[in-house]
């Protein structure tokens, strides 16, 4: 969230021929949408309908950003090499097959880096381990864990 926007994704809707008055959140995070709207009568006024609004909306940020913590920190069931962002590539070009032990991590937001070290001219064993460095590395200077 935008800490200089306290109503980030929230929307005042006032449909008097409804007799609707109040404010939503609808945000969308991975393809899932939240919504909720507050209506004022309900709440009591448009300034208490607000505040429980923007209440909602922080923990639900809070649980959003904790699960996405949880799911980039722990290896996924498919990580076979046992370290989370080393994995084995295999690239077959002109119907040759070349292996490697590839690390990926994330600087920054929005950006991914990737490096890979052949098994070919390191044996499986040193290129894996080449890999769980350059990973460790990568993270160490501020990208994802």
């Amino acid at each position: 969230m935008a800490a200089s926007d306290d109503n980030y994704a929230l929307a005042r809707i006032d449909l008097p021929g409804a007799s609707t008055h109040g404010w939503q959140v609808r945000l969308q995070r991975r393809g899932v949408k939240y919504a909720k709207y507050f209506g004022d009568r309900i709440f009591g006024s448009p300034e208490r309908s607000l505040q429980a609004a923007r209440i909602w909306r922080n923990d639900l940020l809070r649980k959003i950003e904790a699960s996405e913590q949880a799911r980039i920190c722990t290896r996924s069931a498919r990580n076979r090499s046992g370290v989370v962002g080393v994995s084995k590539v295999t690239v077959i070009t002109n119907g040759t097959s070349y292996q490697f032990w590839q690390a990926t991590w994330s600087p920054e937001a929005g950006r991914r880096r990737c490096v890979k070290f052949s098994i070919r001219r390191y044996g499986d064993q040193e290129a894996f381990r080449l890999a769980v460095i350059a990973r460790k590395e990568g993270v160490g200077t501020g990208g994802d864990s």
